[in-house]
């Protein structure tokens, strides 16, 4: 079909739609993110495999378990039923820095040598840096935010690209609805550091 000159498929507009409104879910930080965001990702594991995006149609399906995982998070509340986000620490930083790298040779060759797959490492990379965002979107961390800007940013450079021009258009308002979830995140939410000798809480004062 067609929407204001764009050709896109009936997959990728439900999965615009769906995904669109879960991480507008996310920055309200509703629970209901969760089954939402599952349907988007289901429908992107086709749209994804059909255009020859392999590492990121086995990211959707990671996704799918990473979001169950969050939604059991999530459920759980402290004795306040405040909405706890944490920080990444620098130890944390400079781990998920090398499960990046490490994830993106990995899957980047494995991808180059052995399917036609478009942009291996570039793909691979994406796919990485997506895994560790939503891992820490299930761990409430607020950094998480940092990292789907990044991502998305260059991810709609790849879309346009790949042509796929709804896509891209997705990833550009997800720019602006990272950036706006992480300043909701972090005004609203109440902030805790971690440390060494324990968790000390405090509100956010911004």
């Amino acid at each position: 079909m067609s929407i204001f000159g764009l050709e896109i498929t009936w997959v990728e507009f439900f999965g615009v739609i769906f995904n669109l409104l879960g991480v507008w879910l996310t920055i309200k930080k509703s629970r209901f993110c969760f089954p939402v965001g599952i349907i988007g990702v289901a429908l992107y594991v086709i749209y994804y495999f059909q255009i020859k995006l392999y590492a990121d149609t086995l990211l959707q399906v990671f996704y799918i378990g990473l979001l169950v995982y969050g939604w059991m998070q999530w459920k759980k509340t402290n004795d306040n039923n405040a909405f706890i986000v944490t920080n990444v620490l620098p130890r944390q930083w400079l781990l998920l820095s090398f499960i990046c790298v490490g994830g993106t040779l990995l899957i980047g060759t494995v991808f180059h040598l052995f399917t036609d797959a478009s942009i291996p490492y570039l793909d691979a990379f994406l796919t990485s840096m997506s895994l560790i965002a939503q891992w820490l979107i299930a761990k409430k961390k607020l950094e998480n935010w940092l990292i789907w800007i990044a991502a998305d940013v260059i991810y709609v450079g790849v879309f346009i690209f790949k042509e796929s021009y709804p896509t891209a258009i997705l990833y550009f308002i997800f720019i602006l609805l990272a950036v706006a979830g992480y300043f909701n995140w972090k005004k609203r939410a109440v902030i805790i550091k971690d440390l060494a000798s324990g968790i000390t809480p405090s509100n956010n004062p911004a």
